[in-house]
């Protein structure tokens, strides 16, 4: 038996709003953990020595080092890039969103295969399914359709069952 929880949370926030106040406090905490090591050079620690304190490697001390001799604190803030650019443009996703909403059921081959006729761009099957779900797409598998099926086989059914 399950029991019910007594004290519900409240949402005072929305669950995108609360992602994005987390991932900004997880950045805040990177800058934190490069000033620990900075002060730690501060009090003459070698890089190797300041390293194994934040529990980073050799290498990245020296990057860290040089960051701040070059940039001062702005030089140790993450420059996340945000990833590799896409292959297809921002037009050719619009028109593939298109293409896709006009037809009919698609399976993650057909879309494969459309993008590489279409714009000559290739992509894994696991990407597809990632440009899908940026378009707000899901999929489902399919199921077959029974043709003999009659066309009022539910109201049969439910008849049959008050019987």
């Amino acid at each position: 038996m399950v029991k019910t929880e007594q004290i519900q949370i409240k949402r005072h926030l929305t669950v995108q709003d609360l992602s994005k106040r987390i991932k900004h406090l997880e950045k805040d905490t990177t800058v934190l953990k490069r000033l620990y090591f900075i002060k730690h050079r501060y009090n003459d620690k070698s890089v190797e020595v300041a390293s194994d304190f934040v529990g980073v490697s050799k290498n990245t001390g020296y990057i860290w080092q040089e960051r701040w001799n070059e940039e001062g604190y702005d030089g140790i803030i993450p420059k996340f890039a945000g990833g590799r650019p896409s292959k297809l443009t921002a037009s050719q996703k619009e028109k593939l969103k298109k293409i896709l909403e006009d037809g009919g059921n698609w399976t993650t081959k057909d879309v494969q295969l459309l993008i590489s006729k279409e714009f000559g761009v290739e992509y894994s099957a696991k990407q597809i399914r990632i440009i899908l779900g940026g378009f707000g797409m899901n999929y489902a598998k399919p199921y077959s359709f029974d043709y003999r099926k009659p066309k009022d086989a539910e109201y049969i059914l439910k008849k049959d069952c008050q019987k």
